[in-house]
């Protein structure tokens, strides 16, 4: 566990508005991390947590319950709930258009996807994926809308895209090339058009990571690697699509691969069990999460550092899985935290990463 001086959330935010920035002198030791505790905590009309998608835009996030859940609540980002979209059956995986106009979320209990008017926060429009395909987890590159799907864990699992370009817009299936999914696989990509796509085979024993090129809305198979580890909870892809990251619980860092042929390219030491990993959308820092309830569960990174730079002491029992996002500019790190019953509350620390320079 990271021993250090601990910041509360409001000091950092008198300190940003005082200090100038500057580079620290040296190199942060171990012992000299500071902890930053968490604004507040509010917990959210949901009996579970799916995703989170930031509407930097609208200063607002979305949040939905998971599969057991019937709704996505709507929040401003000091976690005052705006609205509940209801009749949401088993809304899991959240995606924002390219445009910032439109949200899409998995219905995994509804077998299909529905799009959301980010201004009225209404659903404008559904789009049904097949009886028993329960869309789960999604990813986005240009008007392309990825949606891994699959019930159950019988090797049913498979990707299918969503063309939302398209007149009228089309859904397909079993996209995937020959790779098949134990289950409904996590998906991530770039924020580029290009992609890549990265698919990984969640909650198995070695978890699958598999690589696909986007270009002209078809995936190509590439690379796939199995170091990953196992018990793979969360996959995400730098802004540039050039790194990715995952999070495993047999693994005790978020290990980073090269995005075209999974090389190893680094870990950040996030402690046992990682179960959450967030690039910032500069691609200069990389937040992690694990299992437990240490004071330092959450840590910040500068991307290529080897040693965190900050540390969170989060006031919920845990970080749920996929539980971290920042907004723009590195204003805000979100985190989803859960209760022993697993009902989510929403935390936030204002600007993280204040006072730390990009690395080279």
């Amino acid at each position: 566990m990271l021993k250090t001086a601990r910041f509360a959330a409001t000091t950092l935010v008198a300190a940003a508005l005082t200090i100038p920035v500057a580079a620290p002198a040296h190199a942060l030791e171990l012992d000299e991390i500071p902890i930053l505790g968490s604004l507040f905590a509010h917990e959210l009309p949901l009996p579970g947590y799916g995703d989170m998608v930031v509407d930097n835009a609208r200063k607002q996030i979305f949040i939905s319950g998971g599969p057991e859940s019937q709704g996505i609540v709507v929040t401003d980002f000091f976690g005052h709930v705006k609205k509940t979209i209801e009749n949401q059956s088993g809304a899991t995986g959240l995606i924002l258009s390219e445009d910032g106009a439109t949200v899409y979320a998995a219905l995994s209990a509804g077998d299909a996807i529905s799009a959301i008017d980010a201004e009225t926060l209404a659903e404008a429009e559904r789009f049904g994926t097949g009886a028993q395909s329960c869309p789960t987890h999604l990813a986005r590159t240009a008007g392309n809308v990825w949606f891994g799907y699959g019930c159950g864990s019988s090797w049913q699992g498979r990707i299918g895209e969503l063309d939302t370009l398209a007149q009228p817009p089309s859904v397909r299936l079993d996209v995937q090339g020959g790779t098949p999914f134990q289950q409904a696989p996590l998906l991530a990509s770039g924020t580029g058009d290009a992609g890549p796509v990265l698919a990984g085979q969640p909650d198995t024993s070695l978890a699958l990571l598999k690589r696909y090129g986007s270009g002209g809305g078809e995936l190509t198979p590439g690379a796939e690697s199995g170091a990953a580890g196992s018990n793979l909870t969360d996959l995400a892809v730098s802004p540039d699509g050039q790194t990715v990251f995952t999070a495993a619980g047999s693994r005790d860092a978020v290990d980073a691969f090269g995005s075209g042929d999974l090389a190893a390219a680094g870990t950040y030491a996030s402690g046992p069990h990682p179960l959450a990993a967030a690039p910032s959308l500069d691609g200069g820092f990389l937040a992690t999460a694990t299992a437990g309830s240490t004071e330092d569960q959450v840590r910040i990174y500068q991307v290529g550092g080897s040693e965190p730079v900050k540390a969170v002491d989060v006031r919920g029992d845990a970080v749920a899985p996929r539980g971290l996002a920042f907004s723009a500019e590195n204003e805000t790190l979100f985190m989803i935290t859960v209760d022993g019953e697993g009902v989510p509350s929403l935390e936030c620390v204002p600007h993280p990463t204040f006072d730390l320079p990009l690395l080279p």
